[in-house]
């Protein structure tokens, strides 16, 4: 019998589009020898929808990413929670009337930011006992809040990019002396950016104190939490970590170098996803050996730190006299063939496909409730 999966895609965050890319890779390489897929999107309202499993449907057409159509059938979880062996039957309301969608083994939300990656959604699955891809509810919602990482890494002795949290309501109140306070403690150029989004949305460069405030403030439009950092003089180095099976130790990935153009200020959403600038990845990154296992070393001790489960990207700067600080932790990195995460992998002799069934049998043999 084959495994079932369901992939869950879309979301509510403002990653919704490059969720349904990421969705859009793992149709096109999943064996579907092995495994069975149903398709589930989430609306930017929020709604549980059934969708096409059809890769070709969640692909970028003319730079635009695809959407989860608010016109699907609706989709039911489960009333009760499961018993550990037995299959998980998803309902779909069609016609006015419910009916039976499918029997799963396994829920692999693949969504990035707020209402997803951030512990929400897995902490419903928990309450379900429905076996899930990724990191379990404390673990994603640490590493999605980028103060809350500095904070548990900083306690296990990992050391971070330097700066401040400002709130929304504070920076209302005092923007003039946090501005001050930044300003004598934190040399410039400043990177700004909101607390709880990824793929850089809302991420500006500061190298002015004048345009500070519109950088706040573009922050604050994905989020009400804000950091502002410290522009390092440093390299920005990635690694892979998956979690070991059957008791094993994780396993990381050789470090990979992503590498910006001086027609980029740095790594941006744009640059990313929709080709801006010029960008260079190297894997494995050409830093001395002894650096790279010091980079491993600290992805590794990171995972930990943090009880992550299933996959993390730990996204670290390398400076020149080879300190190693973390930046952050993805606990659902980008997962199309040409993302950092799945590259890195390919790079050790794993490949997309096998990675994506190693994702899946993991969580399949995880034990459900307390761990």
């Amino acid at each position: 019998m084959r495994t079932t999966v369901a992939l869950l895609f879309g979301g509510r965050s403002g990653e919704h589009g490059i969720s349904c890319v990421t969705a859009g890779g793992i149709l096109a390489a999943i064996d579907r020898e092995r495994f069975e897929v149903v398709a589930l999107g989430i609306t930017r309202e929020g709604r549980w929808v059934h969708v096409s499993a059809d890769a070709s449907d969640w692909t970028m057409v003319d730079g635009r990413t695809p959407e989860v159509d608010p016109g699907g059938d609706e989709v039911l979880l489960p009333e009760a929670r499961h018993r550990p062996g037995e299959r998980i039957m998803l309902r779909t309301v069609r016609d006015g009337r419910v009916q039976d969608l499918a029997e799963v083994d396994v829920v692999w939300p693949l969504l990035h930011g707020a209402y997803g990656e951030d512990g929400t959604v897995q902490g419903m699955l928990e309450m379900l006992d429905i076996p899930y891809v990724g990191s379990g509810v404390l673990a994603s919602a640490a590493a999605m809040d980028k103060a809350a990482t500095k904070l548990v890494l900083g306690t296990a002795g990992i050391d971070c990019a330097p700066g401040i949290v400002v709130h929304e309501d504070q920076w209302a109140a005092e923007s003039h002396r946090v501005t001050t306070y930044l300003r004598d403690t934190h040399p410039l150029p400043w990177f700004v950016k909101p607390a709880r989004a990824g793929s850089s949305l809302g991420v500006t460069r500061v190298s002015d104190q004048a345009q500070l405030d519109a950088a706040v403030k573009s922050a604050f439009a994905e989020d009400p939490k804000v950091l502002i950092e410290e522009g390092l003089d440093a390299r920005e180095i990635e690694c892979g970590v998956l979690q070991g099976r059957d008791g094993r130790e994780p396993s990381t990935t050789l470090p990979g170098e992503v590498k910006v153009g001086a027609d980029l200020d740095f790594y941006d959403y744009e640059a990313k996803y929709f080709g801006k600038g010029t960008v260079s990845i190297d894997v494995p990154a050409a830093l001395p050996d002894a650096v790279l296992e010091e980079v491993r070393e600290t992805a590794l001790r990171a995972f930990r730190a943090l009880g992550l489960e299933g996959l993390a990207r730990v996204d670290m700067f390398v400076t020149r006299d080879h300190r190693v600080l973390v930046n952050e932790v993805n606990t659902m990195p980008g997962f199309t063939p040409y993302s950092m995460f799945p590259v890195l992998w390919e790079s050790m002799g794993l490949s997309y496909a096998d990675l994506i069934g190693e994702l899946i049998e993991t969580a399949r043999g995880r034990r459900l409730g307390a761990r």
